[in-house]
């Protein structure tokens, strides 16, 4: 047997020598050819311009590339994504569901919820501020001032008026007459702040029948001197009982998109 696995190891050293060899080989080969000609030309390098016009495309682009780095942040900050996400974390905590739907499902679940609550908003940007400036009627200024309208709009709207006066405060700004003369630097953590807030009164709503029931299961197990078992694996499948009786995932995300109403 001893002999039968060296011969097939021999073998397989023989083979994989042999194809580094043809491959190699074809390299060499490749590199000693004659010179092939290539329908375009690639030429790397920075040099210098006379032309604002050229600098200023340059720019830009850099900017947008920029700016795109920066799209996943915007996604946590600047919609209802936050709070989507944090209620339902809450709702799989409460369950004592650890892993159970995967962190895949509730991620993918509050992407395309947030899509749909946000809706009306990016139609709002659509019509308003990239149709008219691929039109060419407006300038990118214009596009960016009406988009961050619309945004601006939707987070004032969610914002509480405390949140936003603490950071007015914390800015040192002065006090605004009107929203349209909130700075969006001085919107933006408000805006955020609010969302944890509302986002974790709605946790603490969905965490009481639950609560309840891990109550009275440990008070059952405790009166009937079962302290060797672990209350959570009696009281999970009361939790995911209720939760389907009640159509639990129906009142949730319609509780969430009414929120943002």
């Amino acid at each position: 047997m001893k002999e039968r696995r060296r011969g097939a190891r021999a073998i397989r050293l023989l083979a994989a020598a042999a194809v580094v060899a043809l491959v190699l080989g074809g390299w060499g080969a490749a590199a000693s050819a004659a010179d092939v000609a290539f329908p375009f030309k690639l030429n790397l390098g920075v040099e210098g311009t006379k032309d604002p016009k050229e600098l200023t495309g340059t720019l830009q682009i850099l900017l947008f590339f920029t700016l795109l780095s920066l799209v996943p942040a915007l996604l946590l900050t600047v919609t209802s994504f936050t709070r989507i996400i944090i209620v339902l974390s809450f709702v799989r905590r409460a369950m004592s569901l650890q892993t159970m739907p995967p962190n895949q499902v509730m991620i993918g679940l509050a992407l395309f919820l947030t899509a749909f609550t946000m809706a009306p908003v990016w139609t709002r940007v659509s019509s308003e501020a990239i149709a008219p400036y691929r039109a060419g009627t407006i300038d990118q200024e214009q596009a960016l001032a009406r988009g961050t309208a619309a945004m601006r709009e939707f987070m004032l709207r969610q914002t509480r008026e405390k949140d936003l006066a603490l950071f007015v405060h914390l800015s040192r700004t002065e006090r605004p007459k009107g929203p349209a003369d909130v700075p969006t630097h001085v919107l933006i953590p408000a805006f955020i702040t609010s969302e944890l807030k509302t986002a974790f009164q709605m946790g603490f709503v969905i965490f009481l029948p639950f609560l309840v029931i891990d109550m009275v299961v440990s008070s059952v197990l405790t009166s009937m001197g079962m302290f060797m078992l672990p209350p959570v694996m009696i009281s999970v499948p009361f939790k995911v009982l209720l939760f389907v009786l009640v159509d639990g995932w129906h009142l949730i995300l319609r509780s969430l998109t009414v929120s943002f109403s």
